[in-house]
């Protein structure tokens, strides 16, 4: 960026730089970040994944049909771990970013999963890359849970661009639990999303908040001005409060199982009537008996999910007609 040496150190180490220090250099704080937005999907560095004798055993048959790697990429100005995984061939394949979910001390992407999940997504014909988000994993930042991190999975786009076998006309989305949410979030601010799958998805921080008292405690930790803000903070990552934000031309499928604690299936039932009512295009599904994430109809969930995106990003099916029609 042309910075002196000691200012370029200051950048890498804290992933912003004071005015002082802009001011000794010659930079405003707008031109440096007018500079790292323009960065922003670049990767800046691979790494092959470190799998154990029994996971790589596990994965070796997908990872023939398969390049799978970590890599680092920036998102405003910020250096975010993730994964990208991408079919043999040259392609075009579409694509799929996978939103995690979890904090930064649960849930997070590790090699192994990587090395099952996005792989096994990957062979399905499909370019898949997936985020640490700030703060986690090594991630550079702090993890505002919804809040500037959903820049991070956004920022994945830019990246599947600079991926020569990826077509970037179709692109799904997939979220699970506060991968849910970030998946919301996301598709309020971009329109490069044909399709998306949320599954036990987070859309109503109050409500979790009420029915899990402890997620307070890490929503204080993670979410900037929560005391003096709270209501605000937690309906701004609420989807079931910005229904009217997400795109009428991005249908989405929605799964949640009956007997999930986590994230209280009320919330995919409020979401599904909103969605109804907003008249966007949506599939809702309940598993009975399903917990967090449907581990008990896996293959099942798998299944509908494959078929949602193909129809809606492989083959840009058209939408169906919303409109009360037939005999």
């Amino acid at each position: 960026m042309g910075f002196p040496a000691h200012v370029r150190k200051s950048v890498v180490i804290c992933g912003f730089v004071s005015a002082a220090v802009l001011s000794v250099a010659g930079i405003s704080a707008q031109q440096l970040a007018a500079q790292s937005t323009a960065q922003s999907g670049v990767i800046v560095d691979r790494r092959p994944l470190q799998l154990s004798s029994e996971e790589a055993q596990h994965a070796a048959e997908v990872l023939q049909h398969v390049h799978a790697e970590g890599i680092t990429y920036l998102s405003d100005g910020l250096r975010i771990n993730g994964y990208l995984v991408v079919p043999n061939g040259s392609g075009p394949f579409p694509c799929l970013i996978v939103n995690r979910g979890g904090n930064p001390h649960l849930a997070v992407w590790t090699d192994a999963r990587a090395g099952f999940v996005l792989t096994t997504l990957a062979a399905q014909g499909y370019v898949v890359i997936a985020s640490q988000y700030r703060g986690a994993a090594g991630s550079e930042g702090h993890d505002e849970y919804g809040g500037a991190d959903v820049d991070d999975v956004l920022n994945l786009v830019p990246v599947l661009e600079k991926v020569p076998s990826a077509d970037t006309s179709r692109i799904g989305m997939l979220g699970t639990s506060r991968g849910g949410m970030m998946t919301y979030l996301a598709l309020t601010r971009t329109n490069r999303i044909r399709a998306a799958v949320i599954v036990s998805g987070l859309s109503d921080l109050a409500e979790t908040a009420h029915a899990r008292p402890e997620m307070l405690q890490l929503f204080h930790q993670l979410i900037p001005n929560f005391d003096s803000n709270t209501k605000e903070t937690l309906e701004e990552r609420s989807a079931i409060k910005s229904v009217n934000k997400l795109p009428k031309n991005v249908p989405l499928l929605i799964m949640h199982g009956t007997a999930d604690w986590r994230v209280s299936p009320s919330q995919a039932f409020d979401m599904a009537h909103a969605l109804y009512e907003a008249k966007t295009p949506m599939r809702f599904v309940m598993f009975e008996g399903g917990s967090h994430g449907v581990p008990e109809f896996l293959a099942e969930r798998n299944v509908l999910m494959l078929e949602w995106v193909n129809r809606y990003v492989r083959d840009r099916e058209k939408l169906p007609d919303l409109s009360p029609h037939g005999q």
